[in-house]
């Protein structure tokens, strides 16, 4: 528990994390805000009848995770950024394996934190957009019902899955260029998973892809996955990533 709070003062430490942190509180709000009032106008409109899409709030929280996305990488890469004029040998890493021997328990405190951390800004993110969502569009919005929560529980562990492959990918790379380009735009702009959805069935089983079925409930794909299997199947890609990543974390010099 110790290791898990020495963590969480290092990214505490990062100003990086505090901006990731802003982009996840704000970029779902944002967008729900939107969408939701292009929904009330056409409902006021009459060229929609209503009520609003059961997804509405949930499709937003989707693109919201890009906020997780940073932390993740982060969480790894600073490790590996001089943090002096040298470069040689300034390295947090040097400094964390002092205090830290083991490099699994490393690894374990740093997942630990950094699931901490996001399941708590996946959260408080839920209830703004949920609340912005629901602020629009009132008696349009989809009513809440016992399902409301079970789907928030998915956003939260779908962020901090997608957190933590972040992290494992990061444990590959060092750097946190390469998996912050690939994984935010595979988010927000150019979603490759989907488009591999129209080629092979077989994408629907991606981690993200699979993910999603934990609170999206109208995905445009003819494969059908529960909310209990699509977690199951994304844990096991996560688990898979950080085991490669923590086996070449333990090889490869600091």
């Amino acid at each position: 528990m110790n290791a898990i709070r020495s963590e969480l003062h290092k990214l505490a430490s990062l100003p990086s994390v505090w901006a990731a942190i802003a982009v996840g509180l704000l970029v779902a709000p944002v967008v729900a805000y939107l969408s939701s009032s292009t929904t009330l106008s056409a409902i006021q409109a009459g060229t929609d009848s209503g009520p609003a899409s059961i997804d509405s709030g949930f499709q937003e929280l989707a693109f919201g995770v890009v906020g997780a996305i940073i932390l993740g990488v982060v969480a790894v890469s600073s490790e590996y950024v001089a943090e002096g004029e040298e470069a040689t040998g300034t390295r947090q890493i040097i400094t964390s394996l002092t205090a830290a021997p083991s490099r699994a328990r490393l690894l374990i405190a740093k997942a630990g934190a950094v699931a901490l951390a996001v399941a708590s800004l996946a959260m408080a993110t839920s209830v703004i957009t949920l609340t912005v969502t629901r602020g629009l569009l009132g008696e349009a919005s989809v009513p809440l019902t016992a399902d409301t929560a079970g789907r928030v529980a998915g956003v939260v562990v779908y962020w901090v899955l997608t957190a933590l492959l972040a992290s494992g990918i990061t444990l590959f790379t060092r750097s946190g260029i390469v998996p912050l380009a690939v994984l935010i735009l595979n988010t927000s702009v150019i979603t490759v998973t989907y488009l591999l959805t129209r080629v092979t069935a077989l994408a629907n089983y991606l981690p993200d892809m699979a993910g999603l079925r934990m609170f999206i409930r109208e995905l445009d794909s003819p494969v059908k996955i529960a909310p209990l299997n699509g977690g199951a199947v994304m844990f096991a890609w996560i688990l898979f990533v950080l085991v490669a990543g923590a086996i070449v974390f333990q090889r490869r010099d600091a």
